[in-house]
């Protein structure tokens, strides 16, 4: 316990360090709080995005699923990473090119107000839910890591704390560089406790005698289920490209290219860490049969070496923490720049708007965490609330690649069904005509958009693509 509890408090000072120097990095400008100026590099665009995408749930989530259902939970994480690779090669770097701070702005640059302001909405509940997964996960891991210190209310309420001052004090700037130093270390730690947690029960071998028979453990599909399999697939795709979370570091890198290239790079980085988790997972529930299923990566990480379990823990808290910052400052930016600027004080000035960021993220780090203390399921729930993010990204492809189908109403129509077709799911279940959700919202807000292209004569006139350098280039 003594070491763990040094190398948690030394994991906190180091971090809270990180964000001071970021602070001072960041200046006092609102852009350089939520946007890091406009200066991510490469490895600042790859390591933030693996930090928001390698969280509570692409670890604990996975193991948790693969505590009863076995290795195919591994392809959340290969889901994230191809949408990740998706985005980069298709929309990072136009996105970029946009300039802009936020995605519902450019919804309000392309359709109209009600439209942006549905987007705000949509968004803003989306990030709001995956932050309380991540206190959820937090507190999961410190109250393994330190049982004596921690229940796993107060893990989650350290956690918030954590979450809340890191963000507060340096902002975008914050999540990249601390992100520089969680990344690898987590990496490392994942795969040597997976070597170790296999070892331990006597091989991959051994440890399929070992796991029930009635489950297919070792198959890359059949646990899971094919359809959760492209369910998952397609909705990381679909929030990759069109959330703010994600989005907001194309925005931050300094240009098209970085954007693009930290995009590719940090989906590729993704894909395996879903496997190594599950078999950590897989481990836990021979060693410990008995332990709830959210609990399973933190309790077979702790029973191996003491020194590596407590970094690899540590360093896995760590990563929540840039998670969660990066969602709490993404929601953040939506409300200051998308509500208080745009329809309460259109004339707030950089410095404004900066203390502005800083009490909303106080604000919604504290309604988040009363969120988390109802949530429970970590992948169901995420997967559920990202689906709502397809509305988005249906509009955004055909904005930037077929404008011609784009008509004044289709945004807010498209949004608006993405949103009864959720709520419907949940409230009635006849409609269930899909194994997932994200199968019933692609096709109601595809047909939405075609039908308000059919029925619709207002088109848009304003639907100008950036003139970058690459652009000019090719032009010539």
């Amino acid at each position: 316990m003594n070491i763990s509890l040094i190398i948690v408090a030394l994991y906190i000072i180091i971090l809270f360090v990180i964000s001071f120097f970021a602070k001072k990095r960041a200046g006092k400008g609102g852009e350089s709080y939520t946007l890091a100026g406009r200066k991510l590099t490469v490895p600042l665009v790859t390591c933030s995005l693996i930090g928001l995408a390698i969280g509570g749930s692409s670890t604990i989530g996975v193991a948790e699923q693969a505590y009863s259902l076995g290795l195919s939970a591994g392809w959340y994480n290969v889901a994230w990473g191809f949408g990740a690779i998706v985005m980069g090669l298709a929309l990072a770097g136009k996105y970029r090119d946009f300039n802009v701070s936020t995605v519902p702005e450019l919804f309000g640059r392309f359709y109209d107000k009600k439209s942006r302001v549905a987007c705000v909405i949509c968004q803003i509940i989306i990030q709001i839910v995956v932050v309380s997964l991540q206190y959820i996960a937090g507190g999961a891991i410190l109250s393994s890591l330190l049982p004596g210190v921690f229940t796993l209310k107060t893990g989650m309420i350290i956690s918030a704390c954590v979450f809340i001052g890191i963000t507060f004090i340096g902002g975008m700037w914050s999540a990249g560089l601390c992100n520089l130093f969680n990344v690898p270390l987590k990496y490392i730690g994942i795969i040597l406790c997976t070597v170790l947690a296999v070892s331990s029960r006597g091989g991959l071998h051994n440890l399929s005698q070992q796991l029930p028979h009635n489950v297919p453990y070792f198959n890359f599909i059949q646990g899971t289920g094919i359809w959760v399999v492209l369910s998952w697939i397609l909705i990381m795709t679909t929030q990759a490209m069109s959330m703010q979370g994600p989005v907001q570091l194309t925005f931050a890198a300094k240009d098209a290219k970085t954007a693009r290239n930290g995009f590719i790079l940090g989906g590729l980085l993704m894909i395996p860490i879903g496997f190594l988790c599950a078999l950590i997972g897989m481990s836990a529930r021979t060693a410990f049969p008995g332990v709830s299923a959210t609990m399973a990566l933190p309790k077979m990480i702790l029973s191996l070496n003491p020194l590596v379990a407590g970094i690899t823990l540590a360093a896995l808290w760590a990563a929540d923490v840039s998670s969660a910052c990066s969602m709490l400052l993404g929601s953040a930016t939506l409300i200051s720049h998308d509500v208080y600027k745009e329809f309460i004080n259109p004339k707030a000035d950089d410095k404004k708007l900066l203390g502005i960021n800083k009490i909303l993220v106080c604000i919604l780090g504290v309604a988040t965490f009363a969120l988390a203390l109802s949530i429970g399921g970590i992948l169901k729930t995420i997967s559920i609330g990202l689906s709502l993010s397809t509305a988005f990204t249906v509009t955004f492809l055909f904005t930037i690649f077929l404008p011609k189908l784009c008509r004044r109403n289709s945004a807010f129509c498209t949004i608006i069904v993405g949103i009864v077709t959720l709520f419907l799911w949940q409230l009635v279940p006849a409609i269930r005509i899909f194994p997932h959700v994200i199968f019933m919202e692609w096709l109601t807000c595809l047909s939405t958009f075609l039908l308000v292209a059919v029925f619709d004569k207002e088109t848009l006139k304003n639907i100008k693509m950036p003139l970058n350098k690459s652009t000019l280039q090719n032009a010539e």
